[in-house]
């Protein structure tokens, strides 16, 4: 596997005339064709800003001289550029034009392929026009099996910048796109290869910031709950909807992938590292010196000559152009197929596109701990390199034939707009060689090794039934036990619970032994006896998935479990010992710290002492960046810690420990699950009218043994507030806190309720939110986009992107929406956020300076309402803005228009602060 030191030297040789080759090449298709013809045949005389020294200190040593442009290959002149270690091919298995910018791939349970286009990345050095709606989604097959996906559908078209894609059962994927607050599940239901069904999957999940910044990936884990990057939470589908819990911070952008163990990797953007990778994110953050062996920062790709860094010749390794410390990683996997070379499996791999490598790191576990090693670092080299200069590996995974396959963007920019601006270096390194032109491209390649072919039975588990599924979690490619597991616990049939038992039990193969667990904990047919026997099994790998499946049946209330737990904290096994505190932490037991302190102070691992110590005494917080969460202040804090309280003595025993109901025989619960809930999770009056009035009857036609929910308005405002709060934010669900002033405005307005609530007539009486619609009309006075690559659009303040006036706030600006008819507005909800000071440019000499914030709030306004558009009634007069999150209650109104105007002009010698606005929410009743 290892490259020669000969091979490395003839290499390197041969590179400045590979590099010379590759301009002069003929495009064979109609896309490369197109982007030959936006380039210019002329040297690019280089442009520097007005006023910028090419002489400076900051300009000295960089090469301006004019350059031809640099041309995009063929697909078969780009494979021989590519340098792999002996033995290994690489092939091409989707290119353009069938597909354009690839950014991620997944497979289905038959081995179809979804693509991630992300067509709008990058078609200028602006940016421009990054969130209009073209990107997709299309699925690709291989249906005459010689290894190229020939035949392929648009599967989902016309999104904005696509976040991720998940397949998810039966002709089904996952989504979401970016700006956006919602995951949707889209399935096609008539088999024509696109999709024409569309169902809200959950909520509360995205994130404002560019593209680079955003959630990504989201991931099924072996644990069956659903990770991404960048959100320090996970969610799982639940009968009674979606739950989440919160994790740690995973610091991760663009890539999620798990090992054989289904402990996840995460991969970092900007840093050029991995991110999160010692223990399972859900267990929290731990800080771990040295992760990475030395000099792992270091990249060799090949010398491309171009030296387009975006952090400058500091950047560069001279002569050859090539970056000298990892500065973007992207796309990663844990190679787990059957198809390449024993020595690679459980081997990380991701993509470093603007050093145009992909790299294999060796994980070595000493004492618990993990380290990593580039594993071609002692040849100063990389497990795959090339010297075009348009190699963009953005992604990679093990795929469906035990092979793995690499998606290369193959495009000009890999950069996003924020970091391409005009006057900056890697903006005139981009304009020399033209890169900006090399757009709409892409491939997808296969790795290969000589004398193992690639599995060419293609998967087909969609059409096979559960008993058949069972069979393939014994499969030696860990992509088809993932993919028989997800569709094991999304068909929920209990029939295979004996086979998975004796599975988990007795199987030859362990890491069979690991996805029949978890198989039955998604099934929910997973038994105490079942978890206590394999917590005792002499492999200490099952004792360790042992110990993380329990955790399921603990939180149901299965508390037997923890003299279990004391015990192994005795474990002779390091990691079963490290593996227990974990599960301490997380299930928060009694007793928790004495049992670590012994554990910590008799165990002498390393990493036994470093998890201990760190449960018992936390590190302190790191700023997190742009990938942090708020914290909650102290009063917020205290509230949820008493609403805790109150749930566990009182409401637990209808509505579960966790949540989820509590069982009353006969497929009933006593009362309905709160976690994951859209009702509890909506607007608060639902929760808060039914603790002060109570409730009855069927709830969307399902009964509950329990029968009725009694008032408990004898108890105080902050009482109501404590205990709907904490179910409302600490039960798996993600919303607002309520006040205790909240409660008293919706006790004062309820006062004349006698008896509980029929829930037929509940539901109709409190406000819902109105999702916007096609037929609404909205418009504004001033617009203007809030970011580069944005849309210019009034829409857009319903969304995390945000609207703006763009200019200084000023008397009679106003926004507005239409409906298509009259409605009952009951209240808005609008999101104020803080802006950086027009005109303001970061010292690169002082990068830690924070940049000068404005608070875009609206000063003074008021909200007017109108039947016909041309006599307005003003429902609320001299309304002051706020930082952060506003509401505006409008009691009930009809109408089918609403107006926020200004009414006050800032001081002409105040800042130019403009109005701002997004996650714009309206509610209204039936």
């Amino acid at each position: 596997m290892q490259t020669s030191t000969l091979k490395l030297g003839l290499v390197s040789a041969c590179l400045a005339l590979a590099f010379c080759s590759f301009m002069v090449s003929v495009p064979p298709n109609e896309l490369l064709k197109k982007v030959y013809e936006n380039q210019s045949d002329t040297l690019t005389k280089v442009k520097l800003p007005p006023g910028v020294d090419p002489e400076s200190e900051d300009w000295k040593g960089i090469d301006l001289e004019p350059k031809a442009p640099v041309r995009p290959l063929g697909v078969a002149e780009e494979q021989s550029r590519f340098l792999l270690p002996p033995g290994y091919r690489i092939e091409p298995v989707l290119t353009e034009p069938a597909i354009q910018q690839p950014g991620a791939i997944a497979f289905d349970g038959n081995g179809r392929m979804y693509v991630l286009e992300l067509r709008s990345y990058m078609l200028d050095a602006d940016s421009k026009n990054e969130l209009e709606p073209t990107s997709r989604i299309s699925r690709w097959e291989d249906k005459n099996n010689d290894g190229v996906y020939e035949s392929g559908t648009t599967f989902l078209d016309n999104l904005i910048f696509p976040r991720f894609v998940l397949p998810y059962g039966k002709d089904c994927i996952l989504t979401m796109e970016s700006d956006a607050d919602n995951v949707y599940k889209y399935t096609d239901t008539n088999g024509d290869g696109k999709a024409d069904k569309k169902e809200l999957f959950t909520t509360k999940y995205g994130r404002s910031g560019n593209v680079e910044h955003q959630q990504a990936f989201m991931y099924y884990g072996m644990d069956n709950w659903l990770y991404s990057t960048v959100n320090a939470f996970r969610v799982r589908e639940t009968p009674n909807g979606v739950i989440r819990e919160k994790t740690g911070f995973n610091r991760a952008q663009w890539g999620v992938t798990h090992d054989d163990d289904g402990k996840l990797w995460f991969q970092g953007g900007a840093s050029g590292l991995p991110s999160y990778f010692q223990f399972p994110i859900h267990y929290g953050n731990f800080d771990v010196p040295n992760e990475f062996a030395k000099g792992f920062d270091v990249p060799w790709g090949a010398p491309v000559k171009l030296a387009d860094m975006q952090g400058g010749m500091d950047e560069v390794r001279q002569p050859d152009g090539s970056l000298n410390r990892v500065t973007g990683a992207a796309g990663n996997d844990v190679y787990r197929g059957d198809r390449l070379p024993e020595n690679i499996k459980g081997q990380y791999f991701y993509g470093e596109p603007v050093a145009r490598i992909v790299r294999q790191i060796n994980p070595v576990v000493t004492e618990g701990l993990t380290t990593l090693h580039n594993a071609f670092q002692d040849q100063k080299s990389e497990f795959l390199r090339s010297t075009d200069p348009l190699f963009r590996p953005v992604d990679m995974a093990t795929a469906p034939d035990g092979t793995m396959y690499i998606v290369d963007m193959y495009h000009g920019i890999i950069q996003e707009g924020q970091w391409t601006q005009k006057g900056t270096y890697l903006r005139t390194k981009i304009e020399q060689y033209q890169l900006d032109k090399v757009v709409g491209l892409g491939r997808i390649w296969r790795v290969t090794y000589d004398g193992k072919e690639r599995d060419k039975a293609a998967p087909k588990m969609l059409n096979e039934n559960s008993a058949a599924l069972v069979k393939h979690l014994e499969h030696p490619n860990g992509w088809r036990r993932d993919a028989a597991q997800q569709l094991i616990v999304l068909k929920k049939d209990l029939s295979v619970v004996p086979a998975l038992t004796s599975m988990a039990l007795t199987s030859k193969s362990v890491v069979a032994r690991f996805h029949a667990l978890w198989s039955l904990e998604g099934l929910g047919a997973l038994k105490v006896n079942l978890v206590q026997k394999l917590m005792q099994d002499l492999n200490p790998r099952v004792r360790i998935q042992a110990i993380r499946a329990s955790e399921t049946l603990y939180k149901a209330g299965e508390k037997s479990l923890e003299t279990t737990y004391a015990n192994l904290l005795n474990d002779p096994d390091a990691n079963v010992v490290i593996q227990t505190m974990m599960t301490a932490k997380f299930l928060k037991l009694p007793n928790m710290e004495s049992g670590i302190k012994a554990a910590t102070e008799k165990n002498n691992a390393a990493g036994v002492k470093l998890v201990g110590s760190q449960i018992i005494e936390p590190p302190k917080s790191r700023n997190m960046g742009p990938f942090g969460g708020g914290a909650l202040n102290k009063e917020q804090q205290a509230s949820l810690d008493r609403g805790l309280l109150i749930y566990s003595e009182l409401c637990s025993q209808c509505h579960g420990n966790n949540g989820q109901g509590t069982p009353a025989g006969g497929g009933k619960l006593i009362a309905p699950a709160l976690a994951g809930s859209a009702r509890i999770q909506s607007h608060p009056e639902y929760a808060v009218r039914v603790v002060l009035h109570g409730m009855e009857g069927a709830i969307d036609g399902k009964t509950y043994a329990g029968g009725m929910m009694t008032s408990m308005k004898e108890h105080s405002d902050e009482w109501v507030a404590d205990v709907i709060s904490y179910i409302r934010n600490g039960l798996s669900n993600d919303a607002s806190l309520v006040t205790p002033q909240q409660v008293a405005s919706i006790r004062a307005k309820t006062a004349d309720q006698k008896g509980m609530y029929p829930y037929e007539k509940l539901i109709k009486t409190v406000p819902h939110e109105l999702q916007p619609q096609e037929s609404w009309k909205i418009t504004a006075s001033h617009t203007t986009s809030t970011r580069i690559g944005g849309n210019v659009s009034p829409q857009s303040a319903f969304t995390y992107e945000g609207w703006t006036t763009g200019g200084r706030q000023s008397k009679g600006m106003w926004y507005q929406i239409e409906f298509p008819k009259e409605v009952n507005l009951t209240e808005l909800q609008f999101v104020a956020p803080a802006g950086i000071k027009k005109g303001w440019q970061r010292n690169p000499k002082a990068p830690q300076t924070p940049p000068p914030m404005v608070q875009s709030y609206p000063r003074a306004y008021t909200v007017e309402t109108s039947s016909d558009g041309a006599t307005w009634k003003e429902s609320l007069v001299q309304l002051k803005g706020k930082e952060g999150e506003n509401v505006v209650s409008l009691g009930n109104v009809k109408t089918k228009f609403v107006r926020l105007k200004l009414n006050e002009d800032l001081a002409q010698d105040s800042d130019e602060v403009p109005w701002s606005m997004r996650q714009l929410k309206v509610f209204g009743q039936n």
